[in-house]
């Protein structure tokens, strides 16, 4: 990593959270022991505490086996507000593996690629690993978008392709033109962090007035491209694999999809202490009351 790169990552990671995204954090860091909690997704990008916080804890330990993140929904009162939390829980070394893209994951590198807040760290050194895994994954993605995006463009080129390729290599439903939304509300954020990110990865580069050229050689680039047809190849079975075990381990899914249920259809679910226990065995139930309710 090179000290530009990791001072724009640091400074983007230090971006203002609300006070009360800020009091979930520390409750989150409080309960987990957690060495660092990191905030995403939309509501970051527009201050708005509606919907679902999207937040991820960070752990100390080893790297994980199996299936990870444990992912799980909460609730907190926060003066007269609910605010709503859904929570990715993983260690930390695990996190830094996936976002330098030496695991087959690919959802970490590209996820935080994009903004993201420190919302509550533990230590200064902690600080540093998280600021040197995300400075990872820009490297991890920019290399990646070197050698599947054009062979000449402005960033943003390069930033569009990459990311159709993570959405057609995961088991996600996105609209069309989403590449376009995290490109235009990202301003000049993905300008700057590519040719960073090329310099700290070693990827040869010129740039023509507003364009960039990418001059990876082309041993390395069909490296890079065998190693995301790989990924791609096996992007969409890892995503069924997490649905199903979320299936059965999303803490608090029964709650997470009354809240669903009652913002698309207005139509309240009551939460029994059976269905709560029990969402899976409850759904059927739910969704016909639902659909009575409707007609």
């Amino acid at each position: 990593m090179t000290d530009a790169l990791g001072a724009f990552v640091a400074d983007t990671l230090a971006a203002p959270v609300p006070a009360a995204v800020r009091h979930v954090a520390d409750l989150l860091a409080t309960e987990a022991g957690a060495e660092a909690v990191l905030f995403y997704g939309s509501n970051l990008r527009t201050g708005s505490l509606d919907g679902v916080l999207d937040f991820y804890i960070l752990t100390a330990g080893p790297r994980e086996r199996g299936i990870w993140p444990r992912v799980g929904y909460r609730e907190f009162a926060v003066g007269p507000a609910t605010l709503r939390a859904k929570i990715a829980t993983m260690t930390l070394a695990t996190f830094a593996a996936a976002a330098a893209g030496r695991l087959i994951d690919t959802t970490i590198w590209t996820r935080f690629v994009q903004p993201a807040a420190l919302a509550q760290i533990r230590s200064g050194a902690a600080a540093a690993i998280v600021v040197d895994a995300i400075a990872a994954a820009a490297v991890t993605a920019s290399r990646f978008a070197a050698a599947l995006g054009p062979a000449e463009g402005n960033p943003a080129d390069y930033w569009r392709a990459l990311f159709r390729q993570t959405y057609a290599a995961e088991l996600r439903v996105e609209a069309p033109g989403r590449e376009e939304q995290i490109l235009t509300h990202g301003g000049n954020r993905y300008d700057t962090l590519l040719p960073l990110a090329w310099e700290a990865g070693g990827v040869p580069f010129v740039r023509d007035g507003s364009s960039l050229i990418a001059r990876m050689p082309p041993g390395e680039a069909k490296r890079w491209r065998a190693r995301w047809a790989r990924r791609r190849r096996l992007g969409k079975p890892l995503n069924v694999v997490r649905l199903v075990r979320a299936a059965f381990t999303f803490d608090g899914a029964a709650k997470y999809g009354a809240w669903k249920i009652e913002r698309h259809t207005g139509i309240a679910v009551s939460m029994t202490p059976w269905r709560e226990r029990h969402p899976i065995l409850a759904a059927p139930g739910v969704f016909w009351r639902v659909w009575r309710a409707r007609r």
